[in-house]
Formats: structure tokens, C-alpha cells, sequence
């Protein structure tokens, strides 16, 4: 993430996306598969680190084998004639300065969380009257003699993050087109190196 500064000298917060060259791996269409749909492929894998389909499938489309394979369903009009196989999609082919994107992506793992962290509890508060131990603890959560269990669906501790996110309108800023870069307004869902979907 970085800053940029906008038309009326605001700043705004941002993250820059290595967006790019994608290879469009196949094309599916409803005669043969029943459904319209385009895949691209993005970033480079060493041979010997990929199975015999992978390789076949990549050289049908006249390249090398990539490390993400991703497919997109009911592609627009607009792109009805970049989609052909082996073709190369660039950020530019995609996207206007203005256009708002939805980002998704795999958000950060945070491993084995407390209520207050994953679910913004108060804890139990006070640390007087013999109640050291007490200030993050969920608080009381069961029934009395009715029911006298603790129902389905409460909010405890557990695992935290790594979970598919997507986040909605964010705003193009800049498109660099001889880096492949994109910058958008915000954050996007993920650690730094991860991969990130772009929807238009």
C-alpha cells in the first residue's frame, strides 16, 4: 500500500496490483460446455514443477505453464473478440482510469483467536473483587435449567482469517501500462505476494 495524491491534493490511500500480462488459456462457449466463459492464466512456473495435463493444457494455448488459472463466467460483449486462445489480456484492455473494480482475495491468517479479536467483545471487564483472569474471557454464555447448554451459532473463539474476501468498489486511480500495474483506492484481501482477483 501507498498514497497518492488526488485532483483536489487529497490524499488518498491505495494499493498498487502487478496486474498482468494474462494469458487467455481457453475459452468456453455453450455448444461445448454448456456455458460462456473465458480463462486466464497468470505468472510463470517452472516446467518440471507442473504434471503432464498442466503442460498439455498450456501448450494448446501456445504458452508456458503458469502458476494461476483463473475462470470468469459470462465475460461482456465488449470482449467477445480479445478472447481468443492464447491471446495476451493486458491491464489497459481491461481498465479505464475511473472504473470501479471489486478485489478478491484470501485475507491474512491469524491462527487461533480470542471473542475480543475475532469478534470485537468487551471481555468481562473489571480486574478487581479476585478477577485476574477475567478481562478478555467471553463472559458468561449459556442457558439456566432450560435448555442447560450453550445453543448453536454463538460467537467463540476459534480460528481467525484465510477466509475468501471480496471488496467492493474500489476506485481506479492509475494505470501504468508498460509495468502492468494498476492502483486503486483502499486495501484488497491479502498478505503482501498473494494473488488478487479483479472483477469490472
Amino acid at each position: 500500500m501507498t498514497s497518492v495524491f488526488g485532483p483536489e491534493g487529497e490524499s488518498i490511500a491505495c494499493t498498487v496490483i502487478q496486474a498482468g500480462p494474462c494469458v487467455v488459456t481457453q475459452v468456453k462457449n455453450p455448444e461445448t460446455d454448456g456455458y460462456r466463459a473465458v480463462q486466464l492464466a497468470y505468472g510463470d512456473k517452472k516446467e518440471k514443477h507442473s504434471n503432464k495435463a498442466e503442460i498439455g493444457h498450456f501448450k494448446k494455448a501456445g504458452t508456458g505453464p503458469k502458476r494461476e488459472v483463473v475462470e470468469f463466467r459470462d465475460f461482456r460483449k465488449e470482449f467477445e473478440g480479445k478472447v481468443e486462445l492464447g491471446a495476451q489480456i493486458t491491464v489497459q484492455d481491461v481498465f479505464t482510469v475511473g472504473d470501479y473494480v471489486d478485489a478478491v482475495g484470501i485475507s491474512k491468517g491469524k491462527g487461533f483467536q480470542g471473542v475480543v479479536k475475532r469478534h470485537g467483545f468487551g471481555g468481562v471487564g473489571e480486574q478487581t473483587h479476585g478477577q485476574h483472569n477475567r478481562l478478555r474471557a467471553p463472559g458468561s454464555m449459556g442457558n439456566a435449567s432450560f435448555a442447560s447448554r450453550v445453543m448453536k451459532g454463538k460467537r467463540l473463539a476459534g480460528r481467525m482469517g484465510g477466509d475468501r474476501v471480496k471488496i467492493t468498489n474500489l476506485r481506479v486511480l492509475r494505470i501504468l501500462p508498460e509495468e502492468n500495474v494498476i492502483v486503486v483506492s483502499g486495501s484488497v484481501p491479502g498478505a503482501k505476494n498473494s494473488t488478487v482477483i479483479l472483477v469490472k
